[in-house]
């Protein structure tokens, strides 16, 4: 048992420097590093974060299927749920995303709900149904009133809407 915690320090070791190097905007040592604690060994949080790099390269049906893998090894993790609504919104396919979006609000382990229900938001709008999109912003600001992307969409749709 020693071995498997150690391998999952090492990967979570490898995860964090990974996410260093995706937030100044190194990809592809990001995609290197989330590739080797992969390796090293799998957890939903890597294939999430690799997916996410993936999305920044525009790659979506790779960032799609990373979060997928992440589902497979922990159903829990909002994240992916969150993640695959989004980049289905950026590919269009919003209806496809609600689903998604819908089991991210309600995932026992994921700690930003109002990213799902502001996602909710844009695949609403994207699909014109703008009455349900103020409502999935408004439970956005809810639960995370200074999430200024949802009171910009929210008070931009109003706008539309006089």
């Amino acid at each position: 048992m020693e071995d498997q915690d150690l391998m999952r320090d090492q990967a979570l070791i490898l995860t964090d420097r990974a996410y260093r190097h995706q937030l100044h905007g190194e990809l592809g040592d990001a995609i290197a590093l989330y590739r080797r604690s992969i390796a090293t060994f799998p957890t939903a949080e890597a294939h999430t974060y690799l997916g996410w790099a993936y999305s920044m390269m525009d790659r979506y049906e790779e960032a799609i299927a990373e979060c997928e893998k992440a589902i497979a090894i922990d159903p829990a993790f909002g994240n992916p749920y969150n993640d695959i609504g989004a980049y289905l919104i950026d590919l269009d396919r919003a209806e496809e995303a609600i689903p998604w979006l819908a089991q991210a609000v309600i995932a026992p382990r994921y700690d930003t709900p109002h990213y799902a229900y502001f996602n909710l938001g844009r695949a609403y709008q994207q699909l014109g149904q703008p009455y349900q999109a103020i409502n999935a912003y408004d439970r956005a600001l809810a639960g995370a009133p200074l999430y200024l992307p949802a009171t910009w969409a929210r008070t931009a749709l109003l706008g539309r809407l006089n």
